[in-house]
């Protein structure tokens, strides 16, 4: 099971983030995985499969994701190795980007100690 949390932000680079910065980053990872996973899993369906799955996730509810998980096992039992390569390769994307991604933070981050002398020089 892949784990989004701090330790992988950390791993990737992005461990200095501002906390509602890592949130962020971690949703934003979550759904472009997503995304990129299901659009992979999604080329590799007949569209009778892909009609069959689609009911499940329009359905909703933890029992229907349950059906669905086993429904990918059965219809396409490589998809755990298709999750691991789409979340590698974005692994090495953001890690490429992870300085960008810390310096546009670090300038995104309003100065204290600026705001302060702003507010004694008025």
């Amino acid at each position: 099971m892949l784990k989004l949390d701090n330790s992988l932000l950390e791993e990737l680079g992005l461990g200095s983030l501002p906390d509602d910065q890592k949130k962020a980053m971690l949703q934003h990872i979550y759904e472009t995985l997503e995304l990129r996973v299901g659009t992979q899993l999604a080329n590799q369906m007949t569209d009778r499969q892909l009609e069959e799955f689609e009911q499940f996730i329009d359905a909703g509810g933890d029992n229907n994701q349950d059906q669905a998980l086993h429904w990918l096992e059965t219809n396409l039992p490589n998809y755990k190795q298709v999750v691991n390569d789409v979340f590698e390769a974005l692994k090495a994307e953001i890690k490429q980007t992870a300085p960008q991604i810390v310096a546009a933070s670090v300038q995104q981050a309003p100065s204290v100690q600026g705001g302060a002398q702003g507010t004694l020089s008025q």
